[in-house]
Parts: C-alpha cells; structure tokens; sequence
C-alpha cells in the first residue's frame, strides 16, 4: 500500500511526541512514472522560501544509485533538519505550504518519513 501523505492517526501521534528540539526528517521518496519527478521539484521551489522562513533547512538532496540491503528502492532522499516540532506544525499548517502540498501528493507514488533525535 502506498504511503503519501500522514494519516490522521499519525498527526495525533505527532501531536504526542515532546518538542525536544531540532530534529531530521528522513525523506524516503518514489515518484510517479509520468511527471513526478517535475510535480517534485514545483512543490521543492514552492516550500523552500517556507522551510527558510521558519528556520529549517535542506542538509541533503540526493538520487537512489542502489538498494544495498533489502527490496525497496527510492528515487530520492530529502534529509530537512527542522528547529523544533512546533516549526513542521507552523510549516504544514501555512497557507502557502497548503498551496503546494497538491504538487507533492502528484509526485508521490509512495514515501516514507521519518522523523529522527540525534543520540549525539
């Protein structure tokens, strides 16, 4: 089943988890076959300046070369290191993020993000 964008479950849960400051979200992203790449990089040039404005930033953008362990293969990896919980609400709930969120729903064929603490 292919996974694009957050359940209601998971924004609850997200709503539960302590705000302990910066985190990274890992990006795991596979795009449709006719335009997603393109639908990607209309919502990226889209939700950038947001990203900048509430203090996140992109610390890697890269290409899927090979699955090394396991079977699922991604066409790309977005690591975004966010300043504190409450700045992905601020930016998931900006109208302007609202706007573009539709170029991203056509991109997507499945996705995976986590959200990571760093131990050190």
């Amino acid at each position: 089943m292919p996974h694009i964008n957050p359940t209601h479950q998971q924004i609850e849960a997200l709503g539960q988890i302590p705000d302990n400051g910066p985190f990274v979200m890992v990006n795991l992203l596979k795009f449709t076959s006719e335009g997603g790449s393109e639908a990607y990089d209309q919502y990226s040039r889209q939700v950038i300046p947001i990203l900048e404005r509430i203090g996140a930033r992109v610390i890697y953008y890269g290409k899927g070369v090979m699955t090394f362990i396991g079977d699922d293969a991604w066409d790309k990896i977005l690591l975004v290191e966010y300043p504190s919980k409450a700045s992905f609400v601020m930016m998931i709930t900006d109208m302007e993020y609202q706007q573009a969120v539709h170029f991203r729903t056509k991109a997507l064929s499945d996705s995976r993000l986590y959200i990571t603490a760093s131990l050190f």
